[in-house]
């Protein structure tokens, strides 16, 4: 069997607190190949960012714990030293950061930042590096390229700050582009040039691309996989299509049930998932999500509370529940039920 371009094995990070010891990520497993894009959706603190800086090598292990096995390309990332991380970082893995002003240094212009990197990785000369500048700027988007190669970061808008940030993460030709929340604090219409540029880019540079998102319809637009995860945790993870048409697991169903749709009713109150993630310092025993699970009645009494649920499914659609799976796949149409009630029960009041 071939081994995936990144193939992440029982990843586990923790943290050193004050408070205690915090478990952000636990016992993690996912696959990605060249060319496709695995979309990570989840609430805030459910591990999304900590897994991506742990792919990279950017956790202070002063204070982090990192076990498991993270392998890009067969080359094995956890306990590697600095030195190797930094050749890799840039050249064969990249990152586009969830803040593009903030990620940005304010005091150098953005042609000097991209040209660093490219500087760092190749070894070629400060004129070759900002010609290289002025061709990413391009490549990306970015109108009169070899004039905006000399501005700064506040000259340029929200949506062109975060394709300079795209330019300086693909300047190297990276084979893995982890985009931690790229379209964050976007309107509607940049979103979507940002999503069709990083679906454009990987067509011609065969990219593997993590997308990390709590937006379920930039996952719809350009994933191929969706790993959903909760409290550190994976709980479901299959193509795009089977998870974010029929959710295997209540969390994923009730993310789903909480998005506004186009067609539907505009009357109709959005249903979010009672009650609020856990505390990582915290997190309840057997599956973290029972406190907030409509679906627990349907199971034995305390199975959920202290048996922890393993990832199982078929034809490559896994799920952590105790529900069956004719349990979980009445989930989609539970839920389609429930959108017709509430339709018929406002139409009613209306009347």
């Amino acid at each position: 069997m071939t081994e995936s371009f990144l193939d992440v094995r029982d990843l586990s990070v923790r943290f050193r607190t004050e408070d205690g010891p915090l478990q952000a990520v636990d016992g993690l497993s996912f696959s990605l190949e060249r060319g496709r894009t695995l979309g990570i959706v989840g609430e805030s603190g459910s591990g999304k960012s900590v897994t991506s800086l742990a792919v990279l090598g950017l956790h202070n292990r002063a204070r982090t714990t990192i076990s498991g096995s993270i392998r890009l390309d067969g080359t094995e990332l956890v306990g590697a030293g600095e030195a190797q991380l930094r050749k890799l970082r840039g050249h064969r893995m990249a990152m586009v950061f969830q803040d593009a002003l903030t990620a940005l240094s304010p005091y150098y212009t953005v042609g000097d930042q991209i040209a660093e990197t490219y500087r760092r990785h190749t070894g070629c000369s400060r004129r070759a590096a900002t010609e290289r500048a002025v061709e990413m700027l391009g490549v990306v988007g970015i109108p009169s390229p070899r004039g905006r190669v000399k501005d700064y970061p506040h000259q340029f808008s929200g949506g062109m700050r975060q394709r300079v940030m795209i330019a300086m993460a693909l300047v190297c030709d990276p084979d893995l582009l982890i985009a931690d929340e790229p379209t964050t604090a976007l309107d509607v219409t940049v979103q979507a040039q940002i999503l069709d540029l990083l679906a454009r880019l990987q067509e011609e540079f065969r990219t593997a691309i993590v997308l990390i998102t709590h937006d379920l319809g930039v996952i719809a637009g350009i994933a191929h996989d969706v790993l959903v995860m909760y409290a550190g945790r994976s709980v479901e993870l299959g193509s795009a299509e089977e998870v974010l048409t029929e959710p295997h697991h209540p969390y994923s169903a009730g993310l789903l049930a909480s998005a506004p749709h186009l067609t539907g009713d505009v009357d109709l109150p959005l249903r979010p998932v009672p009650g609020s993630p856990p505390s990582l310092l915290a997190v309840p025993s057997g599956c973290a999500f029972h406190p907030r699970c409509a679906a627990r009645p349907q199971l034995p009494a305390g199975l959920c509370g202290t048996e922890r649920p393993e990832l199982s499914g078929t034809r490559g659609h896994l799920a952590a529940c105790h529900l069956s799976g004719l349990q979980r796949a009445s989930l989609g149409a539970a839920a389609e039920i429930r959108d017709a009630q509430e339709t018929q029960e406002t139409q009613e009041t209306i009347r």
